[in-house]
């Protein structure tokens, strides 16, 4: 008989894992703290790997059908000279599958509708847990209690769940903060993903489906810093004042009741995450910064590594060692990957940047390849 398995957290981890489950013949039960589920955020990538995980799970068409595909990813300076392009089309002829760029509305729209009749109880914040031994007791912020057999921590970076296995492991400060919106993009016709890397900052777009352009952009600060935090779009023109005139342009078409703040942080490595007949996944075990697009994909790809794991078989703490055996290298690599090229790229001393963007520039193709083939290939 199949035992009761909980989930905490309605997310992008916490749905493909549901799907994973109930793919494997398991009824989830999914406990989400909003009182409404509804995405948060804006743009995202999905990767090649990510593709391949969403086709593990029997997803893939339904997803990438609401995003849209990437010909290209080019980083320039703020002269708007190249520093490096990354040919889309080239990974799609290597791998079979594309880069695809999705709103994080439509992604979760996707996952929901894979899920009909599942329960999922929203207003549900886990604050605490009870490891008893023979299950375990999940403590509500609304003061109620639900036992079960098996627990899935998908709420998130700052998950208390995790805190409370593994103390100190809170979210760290990358040292930048974000500004960032989607907008309607019929006229400004931008077609092709990018990043600006200047001494002002980092400046990007990301074009969406249905006509729909997502913008980024980070600057070096202290956290919470309460100046960055009031910035207009006023101000954020005038801080970028010396780039090139589209990204003027982009900010010119934001509207302020749409701009979304917030510092960029991620969570140091940890050395696990099975606990018994627990298992942390997405953003509680692996939060990364953003820096290689790879947030949502690891999730995804958490899902589709534990649906191989339960197709094996197995009491259920042995599927989650096994699932942790597959993942903390890649994940870890990924965390400190993402974390260095976030340093790199928010440059800011002229010689620093100069010489970064010399060796960008002097990175050979087949090096190029190599990176990209470590990134994009999957163990299932």
């Amino acid at each position: 008989m199949k035992r009761k398995v909980a989930i905490t957290g309605g997310g992008i981890a916490g749905l493909t894992t549901a799907i994973a489950f109930r793919k494997a013949g398991y009824a989830p039960i999914i406990f989400e703290a909003a009182e409404i589920v509804k995405p948060v955020g804006a743009g995202l990538g999905l990767a090649a790997n990510a593709i391949k995980a969403l086709d593990k799970l029997g997803i893939k068409n339904k997803v990438v059908g609401k995003g849209r595909a990437l010909s290209s990813f080019t980083i320039k300076n703020e002269k708007d000279k190249t520093i490096t392009c990354t040919d889309s089309l080239k990974i799609s002829r290597q791998y079979g599958l594309d880069n695809f760029t999705i709103h994080r509305a439509a992604l979760h729209e996707a996952l929901l509708s894979e899920m009909p009749g599942a329960e999922l109880y929203t207003g549900k914040k886990c604050m605490d847990i009870i490891i008893r031994k023979n299950n375990i007791q999940l403590l509500f912020k609304d003061g109620s209690t639900v036992d079960t057999d098996y627990l899935i921590v998908a709420d998130g970076i700052h998950s208390p769940i995790r805190q409370k296995l593994l103390p100190g492991s809170v979210p760290r400060y990358a040292g930048y903060t974000c500004w960032r919106a989607v907008i309607d993009n019929s006229t400004l016709n931008i077609d092709n993903s990018y990043e600006i890397w200047g001494n002002k900052g980092r400046f990007g777009a990301v074009p969406l489906a249905n006509n729909q352009l997502y913008w980024f952009a980070t600057v070096n600060s202290p956290a919470n810093n309460t100046r960055f935090k009031n910035f207009t779009l006023t101000d954020l023109k005038e801080w970028f004042r010396e780039y090139p005139l589209e990204t003027r342009t982009i900010l010119s078409q934001t509207s302020e009741d749409i701009l979304i703040w917030n510092d960029i942080i991620d969570l140091k490595p940890i050395p696990k995450y099975a606990f018994d007949n627990i298992l942390l996944i997405g953003d509680a075990a692996h939060a990364t910064t953003p820096n290689m697009g790879q947030g949502a994909c690891q999730a995804i790809e958490d899902a589709a590594v534990l649906y191989d794991e339960l197709l094996k078989g197995g009491e259920l703490s042995s599927v989650f060692l096994r699932f942790e055996k597959r993942r903390l290298k890649r994940t870890h690599f990924i965390t400190n990957q993402s974390a260095l090229i976030g340093k790199m790229a928010q440059a800011t001393n002229p010689l620093m940047i100069k010489m970064r963007n010399a060796f960008f520039r002097s990175i050979p193709e087949s090096i190029k390849d190599r990176q990209l083939k470590k990134l994009y290939n999957t163990d299932f």
